[in-house]
């Protein structure tokens, strides 16, 4: 049973460390900063989805996502300065595997299915997809951003020294 699990954590975090290294590849980023990224991107991914799971408290992905671009956020901070770059570099490519990328498909879909349908009920019902999904979406957006930012202002000398 320990086994599946980790496992299953470790299976995440590879696959969003693979993600991480290929958008750090198209963005840009010195390759130095790969391993950092892939690190980072590994165990924030793994921190939200030990968050969402029902066994251990099942949190909403909303705050989990929040969570987990938190410590996103701190270990970016933290590898800035041995990688000589700033937290942005680690941080950015970390948090696109994180993306909610369903909930974004989902709203568009629910979008075009309330523009198809004329009938009050069903339309009704996928206003109610559209709503759910789109804020569903924003708040993952907003508490990543939220999450991934506060830990460069709190840490603010370790993060601006970090280029020199």
């Amino acid at each position: 049973m320990w086994n599946d699990i980790l496992f299953s954590i470790l299976e995440d975090g590879w696959f969003a460390a693979i993600a991480a290294i290929g958008f750090s590849s198209i963005s840009n980023t010195p390759h130095r900063a790969y391993p950092a990224c892939a690190l980072i991107a590994a165990a924030g991914h793994s921190i939200r989805y030990v968050l969402t799971w029902p066994e251990w408290g099942g949190m909403h992905i909303i705050p989990a996502s929040t969570l987990a671009s938190l410590a996103v956020g701190v270990l970016a901070v933290l590898f800035a300065s041995r990688i000589k770059c700033p937290a942005e570099v680690c941080f950015f490519p970390a948090l696109l595997p994180m993306i909610p990328g369903m909930y974004a498909y989902r709203t568009i879909e629910a979008l075009l299915s309330c523009l198809y349908h004329t009938q009050e009920e069903a339309f009704g019902h996928y206003f109610y997809l559209l709503a759910y999904n789109g804020l569903t979406c924003t708040f993952i957006l907003l508490g990543m951003v939220i999450g991934a930012t506060v830990p460069v202002f709190l840490f603010k000398k370790l993060s601006f020294t970090a280029t020199r």
